[in-house]
């Protein structure tokens, strides 16, 4: 449910969200193991991954617009405190001390310049709720959300700004909040098929350049930062709610890191 919560908000990455809680590797093995003779054992890791991912996309999707309309500084500041929680935990785990030289850092910036470089593009910028669709409209909800769930995987790039860039972010998030069932099975049917070709290109790297694309992973973390980062207002009240709720995700990802590495030994 909170990568399903996470995927509503522009700017925030499910994948991100799948290195907090310490499922993403599982996550990986999981979609790529769909099409072997252990499927069931895949299947049943992402059943219930996959019901709560749905249930919060169609039952939290009024909450989110209403905390993004109403309360946007605390709500982007608890995502924050996720995202920068999580980065000592991905340094550590690829031992960076030990495994990064001069070019693993270039790529860690190269990886934060593609993400951080997306604030630019502003959501008012980009086209009202589509209505009376043409065959054309559902081929670009389709093929956005091919994309979309390409980005959702890779840490730190979110799939809700991929459906931004297309200009169909309003009709995606009104026909969840609608059940809008066409709408609703083109864009999904277009992110499955990402997920299965994404999932099984980002195994392979981290399989043949492990420490390097770690280190463009941390890069588009970084960057998401900066994307995700919404100011600070003159209101003290809400400045204080919006220090506790960073440290209230900060300390979740703390938690959640530890908890991981009980669970390894």
């Amino acid at each position: 449910m909170t990568m399903g919560i996470s995927d509503l908000i522009p700017g925030v990455s499910g994948g991100t969200i799948a290195l907090v809680l310490g499922i993403y590797q599982n996550l990986l093995a999981a979609i790529n193991g769909l099409f072997t003779r252990q499927w069931k054992k895949h299947l049943m890791f992402l059943l219930p991954l996959g019901i709560g991912i749905v249930a919060a996309l169609l039952a939290v999707s009024h909450l989110v617009e209403w905390l993004l309309a109403e309360y946007p500084q605390p709500t982007f500041f608890f995502f924050l405190g996720l995202i920068i929680g999580i980065i000592p935990k991905l340094m550590h785990d690829i031992e960076f001390t030990r495994t990064f030289t001069a070019a693993h850092y270039v790529l860690l910036l190269i990886g934060a310049l593609i993400v951080g470089l997306t604030v630019f593009v502003k959501e008012d910028e980009l086209a009202p709720v589509m209505t009376a669709l043409s065959t054309g409209d559902y081929a670009l909800l389709f093929f956005a959300g091919w994309l979309a769930s390409s980005a959702m995987i890779l840490p730190g790039i979110s799939g809700s700004f991929i459906f931004l860039l297309f200009g169909v972010y309003p009709t995606v998030v009104n026909a969840l909040s609608t059940i809008n069932i066409p709408v609703i099975m083109t864009v999904g049917a277009g992110i499955a098929i990402g997920l299965i070709v994404t999932s099984r290109f980002i195994a392979w790297l981290l399989r043949q350049f492990k420490v390097g694309t770690y280190a463009v992973i941390i890069g588009f973390i970084v960057g998401s930062i900066i994307v995700i980062y919404p100011g600070i207002g003159t209101d003290r009240f809400l400045l204080l709610v919006s220090v506790l709720t960073f440290l209230f995700g900060a300390g979740c990802a703390f938690l959640l890191s530890r908890f991981e590495q009980k669970n390894q030994l």
